[in-house]
Order: C-alpha cells, then sequence, then structure tokens
C-alpha cells in the first residue's frame, strides 16, 4: 500500500488576528488551533510534518517535541511553504497537504478526501458558498475533474458566478509533486509561489485533477480572524457536548454550557447553565454541576454538588457540597462530605471528611482534620505581611463565628474556640479557648443614642423641604 504522509502549513503570521501570538497557537476549546489538524492528521497519515516560520520556537514550544519540523524562513507563498518539507518526504506515495488554521477538519472528512484522489495527480477538497466573494474558485470540466483554481482578481464575469471554492486543503501524488512543485512561479503582484498553480500546470501536463467538495462549509475553512475563531468555538463546542451527552452527561442547555476538550465528565451528571469547566479537569459520575460555575483544571470524585461557585487546580472528593458563592483557589484537597457554604474561600488547603465551612469563612494554608466546624466569619490568618504561614486543626473541634485565627497554630482535636476569640497561641486537645474583653453596660446610653439620632433625621428631613 503506498505511503500517505501529511505536511501542515503553519508559518504564516495571521496579520488578521491582531496579535502577537501566531495564529495557529490561538487557544480553541482550551487547546492550540494546530492541535486539532495534527490529531486528525496523524490519525490517516504517517509523520506529519509541520512547516514553521513566524514565531516558530513559541510553535515549537507549544506544540512539543514530538512533531517534525521544517522552517519557512521568509514566508514567499504556500508553494514555497511545501518546498522547505520536501527534503523530509519519501520519493513516492501519497502527501495530504493541510492548513494549520483548519481545526475543524476531522479525520472523517480526510479519509473521503483520499478515497476521492485515487489516481489523481492532485485532488482539493473545495466547499459551496452562497456568497463565495475573495475565495478562489474551482473551475470544472465537463466530466467534473478541475481545470483549474482562479483567483478571484484573475476570474472572468462568468468564473465569479461560480460557488465552488478552494479550500487549501490537498492530496498528492509525491512523485509528481516533486516533479512540478519547482516550476512555479514568483512572477505575481505578490511576488510569492502559489500552490494552486501546480494544479494548472499538471493539468497542462494531461494529468486529472480531482476535487472532494464537503457540504459542510465551515469546517473546510481557514480561521483568519477573531470573529471567525469565536465561529469556529461555536462549532468546536457543539461537538464537544454532543460527545459528552452521547456518554450519559445531561445538559440542561447545551448552547450555554461551555466546556474544554479535554474535560471528562462520568455519566449521570447534570451540567446546568452558565457553567465553564476548562482544561483538564476530570469530574465523575452523578454530579450536580452549575448553575454559574467555573471550573479549571481540577479533580472532581463522585455525587459532588457545586453551585454558583468557582474551582481551580484542586480536588473534591465523593459528596462534596460547594456553593453558592464559594471559591476554592489552587492547591486544596476537600474530603469526603464536606460542606463548602456561602461566601467561603478556601486556598491551599486540606480539608478532613465530613468537616464543614457553612458562610463566611476564609481557611487559608490549613490542614484541617475531619469533623471540624468552621462557625460564620471565621478567618485562618496565613499572611503576616511579609510570609504565609500553616495552621493546623485537628479532628472534631469546634471554631465559634467571627473568631480569627493567627498562624501558625496547632489546634488539637476536640478543642472548642469561643464565639469571637482571637487566637494567638497553640490550643491543645480538648481544650477551650476564650479571650473576649469584659463587657461593660452604659444604663441609659443607648436609649439617649437613639434619640439623638431620630432628632437628627427629623432636622434633616426638615431642611430638605
Amino acid at each position: 500500500m503506498e505511503e500517505l504522509r501529511a505536511v501542515i502549513l503553519a508559518a504564516g503570521e495571521g496579520k488578521r488576528m491582531c496579535s502577537s501570538v501566531p495564529k495557529v497557537l490561538h487557544p480553541l476549546c482550551g487547546r492550540p488551533m494546530l492541535n486539532y489538524i495534527l490529531d486528525s492528521a496523524a490519525a490517516v497519515a504517517d509523520d506529519p510534518i509541520i512547516v514553521i516560520g513566524h514565531g516558530a520556537s513559541l510553535v515549537r514550544e507549544s506544540i512539543g517535541p514530538q512533531w517534525s519540523y521544517a522552517v519557512q524562513e521568509e514566508q514567499l507563498g504556500t508553494g514555497h511553504a511545501l518546498m522547505q518539507a520536501l527534503p523530509q518526504l519519501p520519493e513516492e506515495g501519497r502527501l495530504l497537504v493541510l492548513c494549520g488554521d483548519t481545526p475543524l477538519l476531522e479525520k472523517r472528512h480526510l479519509e473521503q478526501l483520499i478515497r476521492e484522489h485515487n489516481d489523481n495527480a492532485a485532488t482539493v477538497m473545495t466547499t459551496e458558498l452562497a456568497d463565495p466573494s475573495g475565495y478562489g474558485r474551482g473551475i470544472r470540466d465537463s466530466d467534473g475533474s478541475v481545470l483549474r483554481i482562479v483567483e478571484e482578481s484573475d476570474a472572468s464575469t462568468a468564473e465569479k458566478e461560480v460557488r465552488e471554492i478552494n479550500s487549501g486543503t490537498y492530496c498528492f501524488d509525491l512523485k509528481l509533486l516533486r516533479c512540478f512543485l519547482p516550476r512555479l512561479s514568483s512572477e505575481n503582484a505578490q511576488q510569492e509561489y502559489y500552490l494552486p498553480e501546480i494544479l494548472t500546470l499538471m493539468r497542462e501536463q494531461g494529468h486529472r485533477i480531482g476535487a472532494y467538495r464537503i457540504d459542510a462549509w465551515p469546517v473546510a475553512l481557514g480561521i483568519n480572524d477573531r470573529c471567525q475563531l469565536a465561529e469556529a468555538a461555536a462549532i468546536m463546542r457543539e461537538r464537544i457536548n454532543r460527545s459528552l451527552m452521547r456518554q450519559g452527561v445531561t445538559m440542561i442547555d447545551p448552547s450555554s454550557t461551555y466546556i474544554d476538550y479535554d474535560v471528562r465528565i462520568g455519566a449521570d451528571t447534570v451540567i446546568w447553565p452558565q457553567t465553564l469547566i476548562e482544561g483538564r479537569t476530570v469530574i465523575g459520575s452523578g454530579c450536580r454541576i452549575g448553575p454559574a460555575v467555573q471550573i479549571i483544571n481540577a479533580e472532581i470524585h463522585d455525587e459532588v454538588m457545586i453551585r454558583q461557585s468557582t474551582v481551580e487546580e484542586s480536588v473534591l472528593e465523593t459528596a462534596v457540597r460547594v456553593g453558592p458563592f464559594a471559591n476554592i483557589r489552587p492547591g486544596c484537597r476537600i474530603g469526603r462530605k464536606v460542606k463548602i457554604g456561602d461566601f467561603v474561600e478556601v486556598k491551599n488547603s486540606v480539608i478532613g471528611a465530613g468537616s464543614k465551612l457553612p458562610h463566611l469563612s476564609y481557611a487559608g494554608d490549613a490542614d484541617i482534620e475531619s469533623g471540624v466546624n468552621l462557625g460564620a466569619g471565621v478567618i485562618i490568618v496565613n499572611f503576616d505581611g511579609r510570609k504565609k504561614h500553616r495552621s493546623s486543626i485537628g479532628a472534631g473541634s469546634f471554631i465559634g463565628c467571627n473568631s480569627s485565627l493567627i498562624s501558625p497554630l496547632e489546634i488539637g482535636a476536640g478543642a472548642f474556640v469561643a464565639a469571637g476569640t482571637t487566637v494567638t497561641r497553640d490550643i491543645p486537645a480538648g481544650a477551650l479557648a476564650i479571650n473576649r474583653t469584659g463587657q461593660k453596660n452604659c444604663a441609659g446610653v443607648g436609649e439617649r443614642l437613639l434619640s439623638k439620632n431620630s432628632q437628627q433625621e427629623k432636622e434633616a428631613t426638615k431642611e430638605k423641604k
């Protein structure tokens, strides 16, 4: 069987992106757009070669050393880019030429292009647009083969009426490609070597040029600006969501659910609207996520509930309850059946099984063992203005409302901190800590203050009138 190789053209700057980042590295559902077409190419061809140029070092660093590269030092057109990869290719076989900005092309599309190629010298992937303005037109012969690709600036009035356009994706006979590629000319307004011209050269020598017309036109076209990037992201999100739903995930409103490519979610989990799940997050089975939740690179075990909250780079074990309006920052491990309630923030902490942080609390740099209860307004004060400190709270302890724990501290198991206490020293196991100031009651002062306030309000109302 003939060897099949692939070259991905990814050397362009992408000026219309208006960015310092090379176009092919712009993220699409959590990964560079180049990764998608690389995956598709690697699924059908051996050892794909990436032609890089603008931002070459950034592309190498982002995509990784596992791929083969060719460098186009000067960007002199698509034909010139392909020339740079030629020394790494075999003498014979078939070659897919793909664009790095076409992330929506899947394995099945490339397989169909290869089937259509058959014994052609070249086969071009085309699609049909209602408004083909700005694209090169595919002009066919009466037998369905391609006569030529004509750029709009060179097209006749009749040719401009053609709605079939060149997508920039090809399959070539490698032996013939080696013969005709050096014949490309740069005698044009841009002084560049254009790959579509090779089709005309082949045709003039009697070789057949085929075409595979893809019906889903958005899939075939490249991304040139941020508007098209957003349109491609919408298509990719729909693919991701449909795949997850077919695996047993329920989405109340897929159109308002944003899930990255590398996310994994177990069956019977329900995703509510306005939820973002990013990076390499893994979510178990039977969870409820949302509404209005953002999860980034987190590990979520089974039967977890998260509402109106954020979770980043942390682990939530089975049956944890989070929210509403909680913030779990990086470095946390939340144990089984822990409750993280409303307006609670946890950072770089370990919370033991069954502990409760129900509301209005902050736990930073803390090791909290199982069965601990933090009352409303408890603050673990981990920063002294210069460096962070860590505290530990033993199993079964109770920390009363509006208490401040000044780290570093060790609070023993079963300790009781009275409400309103500022703890500055370690507490032995089973001890009570309390340091409130004495209460003083001043007879009649409260009544007098309230009366004074009432009189001031009346005078202020008269002045407004």
